[in-house]
């Protein structure tokens, strides 16, 4: 706590002051140009990845980027996807999954997880279609790889679930929302998005945009 309040405190004397105007405009509301989705792990800062500004991203945060399809439950994201998209009018959204996931590695064993962290085992039920899926089609792969074969079909699986919004198809269908995957890996501070051409995960530049592609595969 004590190296928090240091950091406070180098915050309001440093950056703050070096960002005052900055700050006083976000004081009149806000204006974010992304709606990025990604998982609540400590070492993914989406700031800090894409060196955006205070203000520009929208940001839902949960254990494993998970998206529960429409209607599935009355939670945060789905009310935190209906009034960025319809009151903030973002018209970028960033599904971002990243390397040594862990519930996607608690995923992987969820029934392990019924006795002992029951509302964690609720909660990533939400991604049994990744589960499934990974267990029926690549019963060859273990260990890392297994893991990292996992981030990548979910991050896909929550882009489908993501396109079972109205406010989502509506906006897709009147071309004014571009949907994108991507994969954070955390020991080369690489970032690699989804090519439905591909079907692959490439370096963002050479991606396309999901806009166009129905996410059944």
């Amino acid at each position: 706590m004590k190296k928090l309040l240091q950091g406070l405190e180098r915050f309001q004397s440093g950056y703050f002051d070096e960002h005052r105007q900055l700050f006083e405009q976000l004081s009149h509301g806000q204006k974010p140009r992304i709606l990025f989705i990604t998982c609540s792990d400590s070492r993914i800062d989406p700031n800090l990845i894409t060196q955006a500004e205070v203000g520009e991203l929208f940001v839902i945060r949960n254990a494993g980027n998970i998206i529960p399809a429409y209607g599935a439950t009355n939670g945060g994201e789905a009310a935190s996807i209906e009034y960025a998209i319809n009151a903030l009018g973002i018209e970028q959204v960033i599904i971002c999954g990243h390397s040594h996931c862990g519930a996607m590695k608690g995923l992987l064993k969820l029934q392990s997880l019924a006795d002992e962290m029951p509302l964690v085992y609720n909660w990533l039920k939400q991604a049994e279609a990744t589960r499934r899926l990974v267990k029926d089609n690549y019963q060859e792969l273990e260990g890392e790889e297994l893991i990292e074969v996992t981030v990548a079909e979910n991050v896909l699986n929550q882009l489908s679930n993501l396109q079972t919004y109205p406010i989502i198809r509506s906006r897709l269908h009147q071309g004014k929302l571009s949907l994108h995957g991507w994969i954070f890996r955390i020991e080369t501070g690489e970032v690699l998005a989804y090519d439905p051409i591909l079907h692959d995960f490439v370096p963002p530049q050479r991606s396309i945009p999901l806009s166009n592609f129905f996410l059944g595969r």
